[in-house]
Order: structure tokens, then C-alpha cells, then sequence
């Protein structure tokens, strides 16, 4: 059996533009027709590979076939510009889907791609989630690549380490003054209201149980946008675990450990020049911003 990659594209498409009526538009086909290729698609391997839901939502084998077109893709281009067919034209571009953590994606991240975007004909499409949980989307075939704190790689993948993420307990002076007269003691870390980026983030947890402190029942507010909760511990909402290259002269540090956060870039494990040449700039950012020292724990 062998499955036609314009199926396997058209799933793709499917599923990246969370219709079937938008991807008609993507692939300039009618919906009729969209809809047609994915019948037969599903008809030919047995198995129902999206839900219809409003976004699509792949199956695990519909997670396998798109895998399978962004490869294809990707190998086709490579093999397009190894044939000078893409500097001719000039107007040959792929989309590369990637995940990254907030904080990557708000201090160093954008730089790199950038410099990529500006030599090749790259569309990035990035997927922003919990370092715990990048690797996931690589798994299912969402992304090509991913910022991860997972050492292990997942299955089809090569992974590489890139450096740390510091972070340390910061609050705004009059919150500090008012919330931590004496100093971040125990009954006073009860007591103040800290915030946390999401209900998967556990840094602020980690530091407190550091301090001997139990984070159920301490008051929390969530904001869920890197530069935001930078910007929400800067104007008094609460304390929290700022990265370091977040930091700002209007904050004061409460003490306690710094909490290091160990990144790994993870992707296909796919002989592409592309990929290779984006892992090698994101790589070289990462080494200049972030260091190497070892580390544990994400956000």
C-alpha cells in the first residue's frame, strides 16, 4: 500500500487550518474537494484519521500521516534547492512548525529565527507550550522541532542540549515592604499572594517548597503570557519566579535558591540541510544567551 502524498498533504492543511472550508482556501481546491480526498484517504487505509470537530483534531493514525506529509515537504525542498530550482524561482517557501516555551519565545528565541527567515524562503508556524509538554507535539507530528525540558528523546527524534533558564524569586519594593517586612519567612509566604503563569507552571511551587513552605492555600493569580507576568510581579500583583534575562531594575529580589531550567532542542531525526541549518542558528543563540550549566526543572 502506498499512501499519495497530495492526501497526505491535504490532511495536513486540514488540520494546521482547523477546517476543512480553510483549507480548500489554503490548497485552492474547492471544500467539496478537500472533503472528498480525506474520504479517500481514510477509505484506503481503514482507519478514521481527524475528528470533525471545530479545530480538527487528528486521530493517532492521522497523527502518523501528517508526520509523514511534513517530511515529504520537507525533503522535497531540500531537494528543490539542491537542484538550484528554489534560488531560480524565488518564491518557493515551506512552513516549518515549531514549539518553545514562553519564556524561550519572549527572550531569545525570536532572534535566531529572524536571522533564518531573512537568508531562506521559511514560514515559521510556532506552537507555544510548557517545556513539559513541547515533546508532545513532536510526538503527533504538530511541530518538526521543539524547545523541550525532556532529555530523552522521543521516538524518530535526535536531541541536544542548549543551555539554561535561570529564575529567581522577584517582587516589586512597596510589595516586598508590605507583604515581607522581615524578610521571606515562612508564615509570610503564606500569607502573600504570588503569581503563577498557568496551572501546569510549578516553578513558583518548587522554590516554595524550597522555603518549607506548602503552596496549597496560598493566594495565587494567573497570567498565562511571558512578558505579562513579568509585567504583573513589576507593578505589585504578586511575587514570582522571574527569568533572569527578564529581570528589571524595578524589582528586589525575596531570596532563597535560584531555579535553573535545563533546555533541549529536540527534532525529527530527518536528514534535511533546512532543519539542520535552523538547529545550528538556534543552537548558537542559545549558547551565547544561555550557557551550559546543568540544571533541572522548567516552566
Amino acid at each position: 500500500m502506498r499512501i499519495d502524498p497530495e492526501l497526505a498533504t491535504t490532511l495536513a492543511a486540514i488540520v494546521d487550518e482547523g477546517t476543512l472550508d480553510a483549507a480548500s482556501k489554503r490548497l485552492q481546491i474547492t471544500p467539496s474537494a478537500v472533503s472528498q480526498r480525506l474520504k479517500s484517504l481514510e477509505q484506503q487505509l481503514g482507519r478514521i484519521l481527524v475528528v470533525r470537530t471545530k479545530p480538527a483534531r487528528l486521530t493517532e493514525a492521522g497523527e502518523a500521516i501528517v508526520r509523514l506529509a511534513r517530511q515529504v515537504a520537507l525533503l522535497e525542498h531540500d531537494a528543490l534547492v539542491g537542484v538550484g530550482i528554489d534560488e531560480a524561482g524565488g518564491n518557493r517557501r515551506i512552513t516549518i512548525p515549531l514549539a518553545v516555551n514562553a519564556d524561550s519565545m519572549a527572550t531569545w528565541f525570536l532572534a535566531p529565527l529572524a536571522r533564518l527567515s531573512a537568508r531562506h524562503d521559511i514560514d515559521f508556524d510556532l506552537h507555544r507550550d510548557d517545556q513539559n509538554f513541547t515533546a508532545r507535539l513532536l510526538e503527533s507530528g504538530t511541530v518538526m522541532a521543539a524547545v523541550t525540558s525532556e532529555e530523552s528523546a522521543v521516538s524518530g527524534c535526535s536531541v541536544s542540549p542548549l543551555g539554561v533558564l535561570e529564575y529567581r524569586a522577584m517582587a516589586e519594593p512597596a510589595f516586598a515592604a508590605r507583604w515581607f517586612p522581615e524578610g521571606a519567612t515562612e508564615s509570610a509566604l503564606s500569607a502573600a499572594p504570588f503569581v503563577d503563569f498557568d496551572r501546569r507552571d510549578t516553578l513558583q511551587h518548587e522554590w516554595l517548597r524550597e522555603m518549607s513552605v506548602a503552596q496549597e492555600g496560598v493566594p495565587r493569580h494567573y497570567v498565562p503570557a511571558s512578558h505579562d507576568y513579568a509585567l504583573a510581579v513589576t507593578l505589585g500583583l504578586g511575587w514570582g519566579m522571574v527569568p533572569l534575562l527578564q529581570e528589571s531594575s524595578g524589582l528586589v529580589p525575596l531570596g532563597g535558591p535560584t531555579l535553573r531550567v535545563q533546555l533541549f532542542w529536540q527534532q525529527w531525526n530527518l536528514r534535511s540541510d533546512l532543519l539542520d541549518t535552523i538547529a545550528a542558528e538556534i543552537a548558537a543563540e542559545a549558547r551565547r544567551v544561555l550557557g551550559g550549566v546543568p540544571a533541572r526543572r522548567s516552566r
